[in-house]
């Protein structure tokens, strides 16, 4: 049958090729977060800021392709997780400068987070949840 036979069939099937696109998409992004998430807490494994970064872009650039979707609430999960964890890390960096135990601590307290949300998102990614995101 030739989806220009029936409209309706081949928004249909666009819906549900753009859905499972941004399936991929969030699933690359989440295990791109996870990969930094575990590296930054194993002591000299840090798979680092070049990851995330490409997981950022990702994000940034793929959201617009999930207004109106599910997904959506993923997308804005991940960025603002990142946008978060970063500026935690920013603002207690001066806490390495009095010693190494405070920094460390709280850059291990911020990773455990970050590595929970990154976790809670993909749990419910994997359901075809979205995220309960406040308002």
């Amino acid at each position: 049958m030739n989806p220009h036979d029936n409209p309706t069939q081949a928004v249909g099937a666009l819906d549900v090729q753009t859905l499972n696109g941004l399936n991929a998409w969030g699933t690359v992004s989440y295990v791109l977060h996870l990969i930094v998430a575990v590296a930054a807490l194993v002591p000299g494994a840090q798979a680092g800021p070049v990851l995330l970064l490409v997981a950022l872009v990702i994000d940034l650039v793929k959201r617009g392709d999930a207004v109106g979707t599910w997904h959506a609430s993923h997308f804005q999960w991940r960025i603002r997780t990142v946008l978060i964890a970063g500026l935690l890390y920013l603002v207690t960096a001066p806490l390495w400068l009095l010693l190494l135990l405070p920094g460390w601590l709280a850059w291990l307290g911020i990773s455990v987070w970050f590595l929970y949300r990154i976790i809670t998102g993909m749990v419910r990614l994997n359901k075809g949840l979205p995220m309960e995101i406040a308002a």
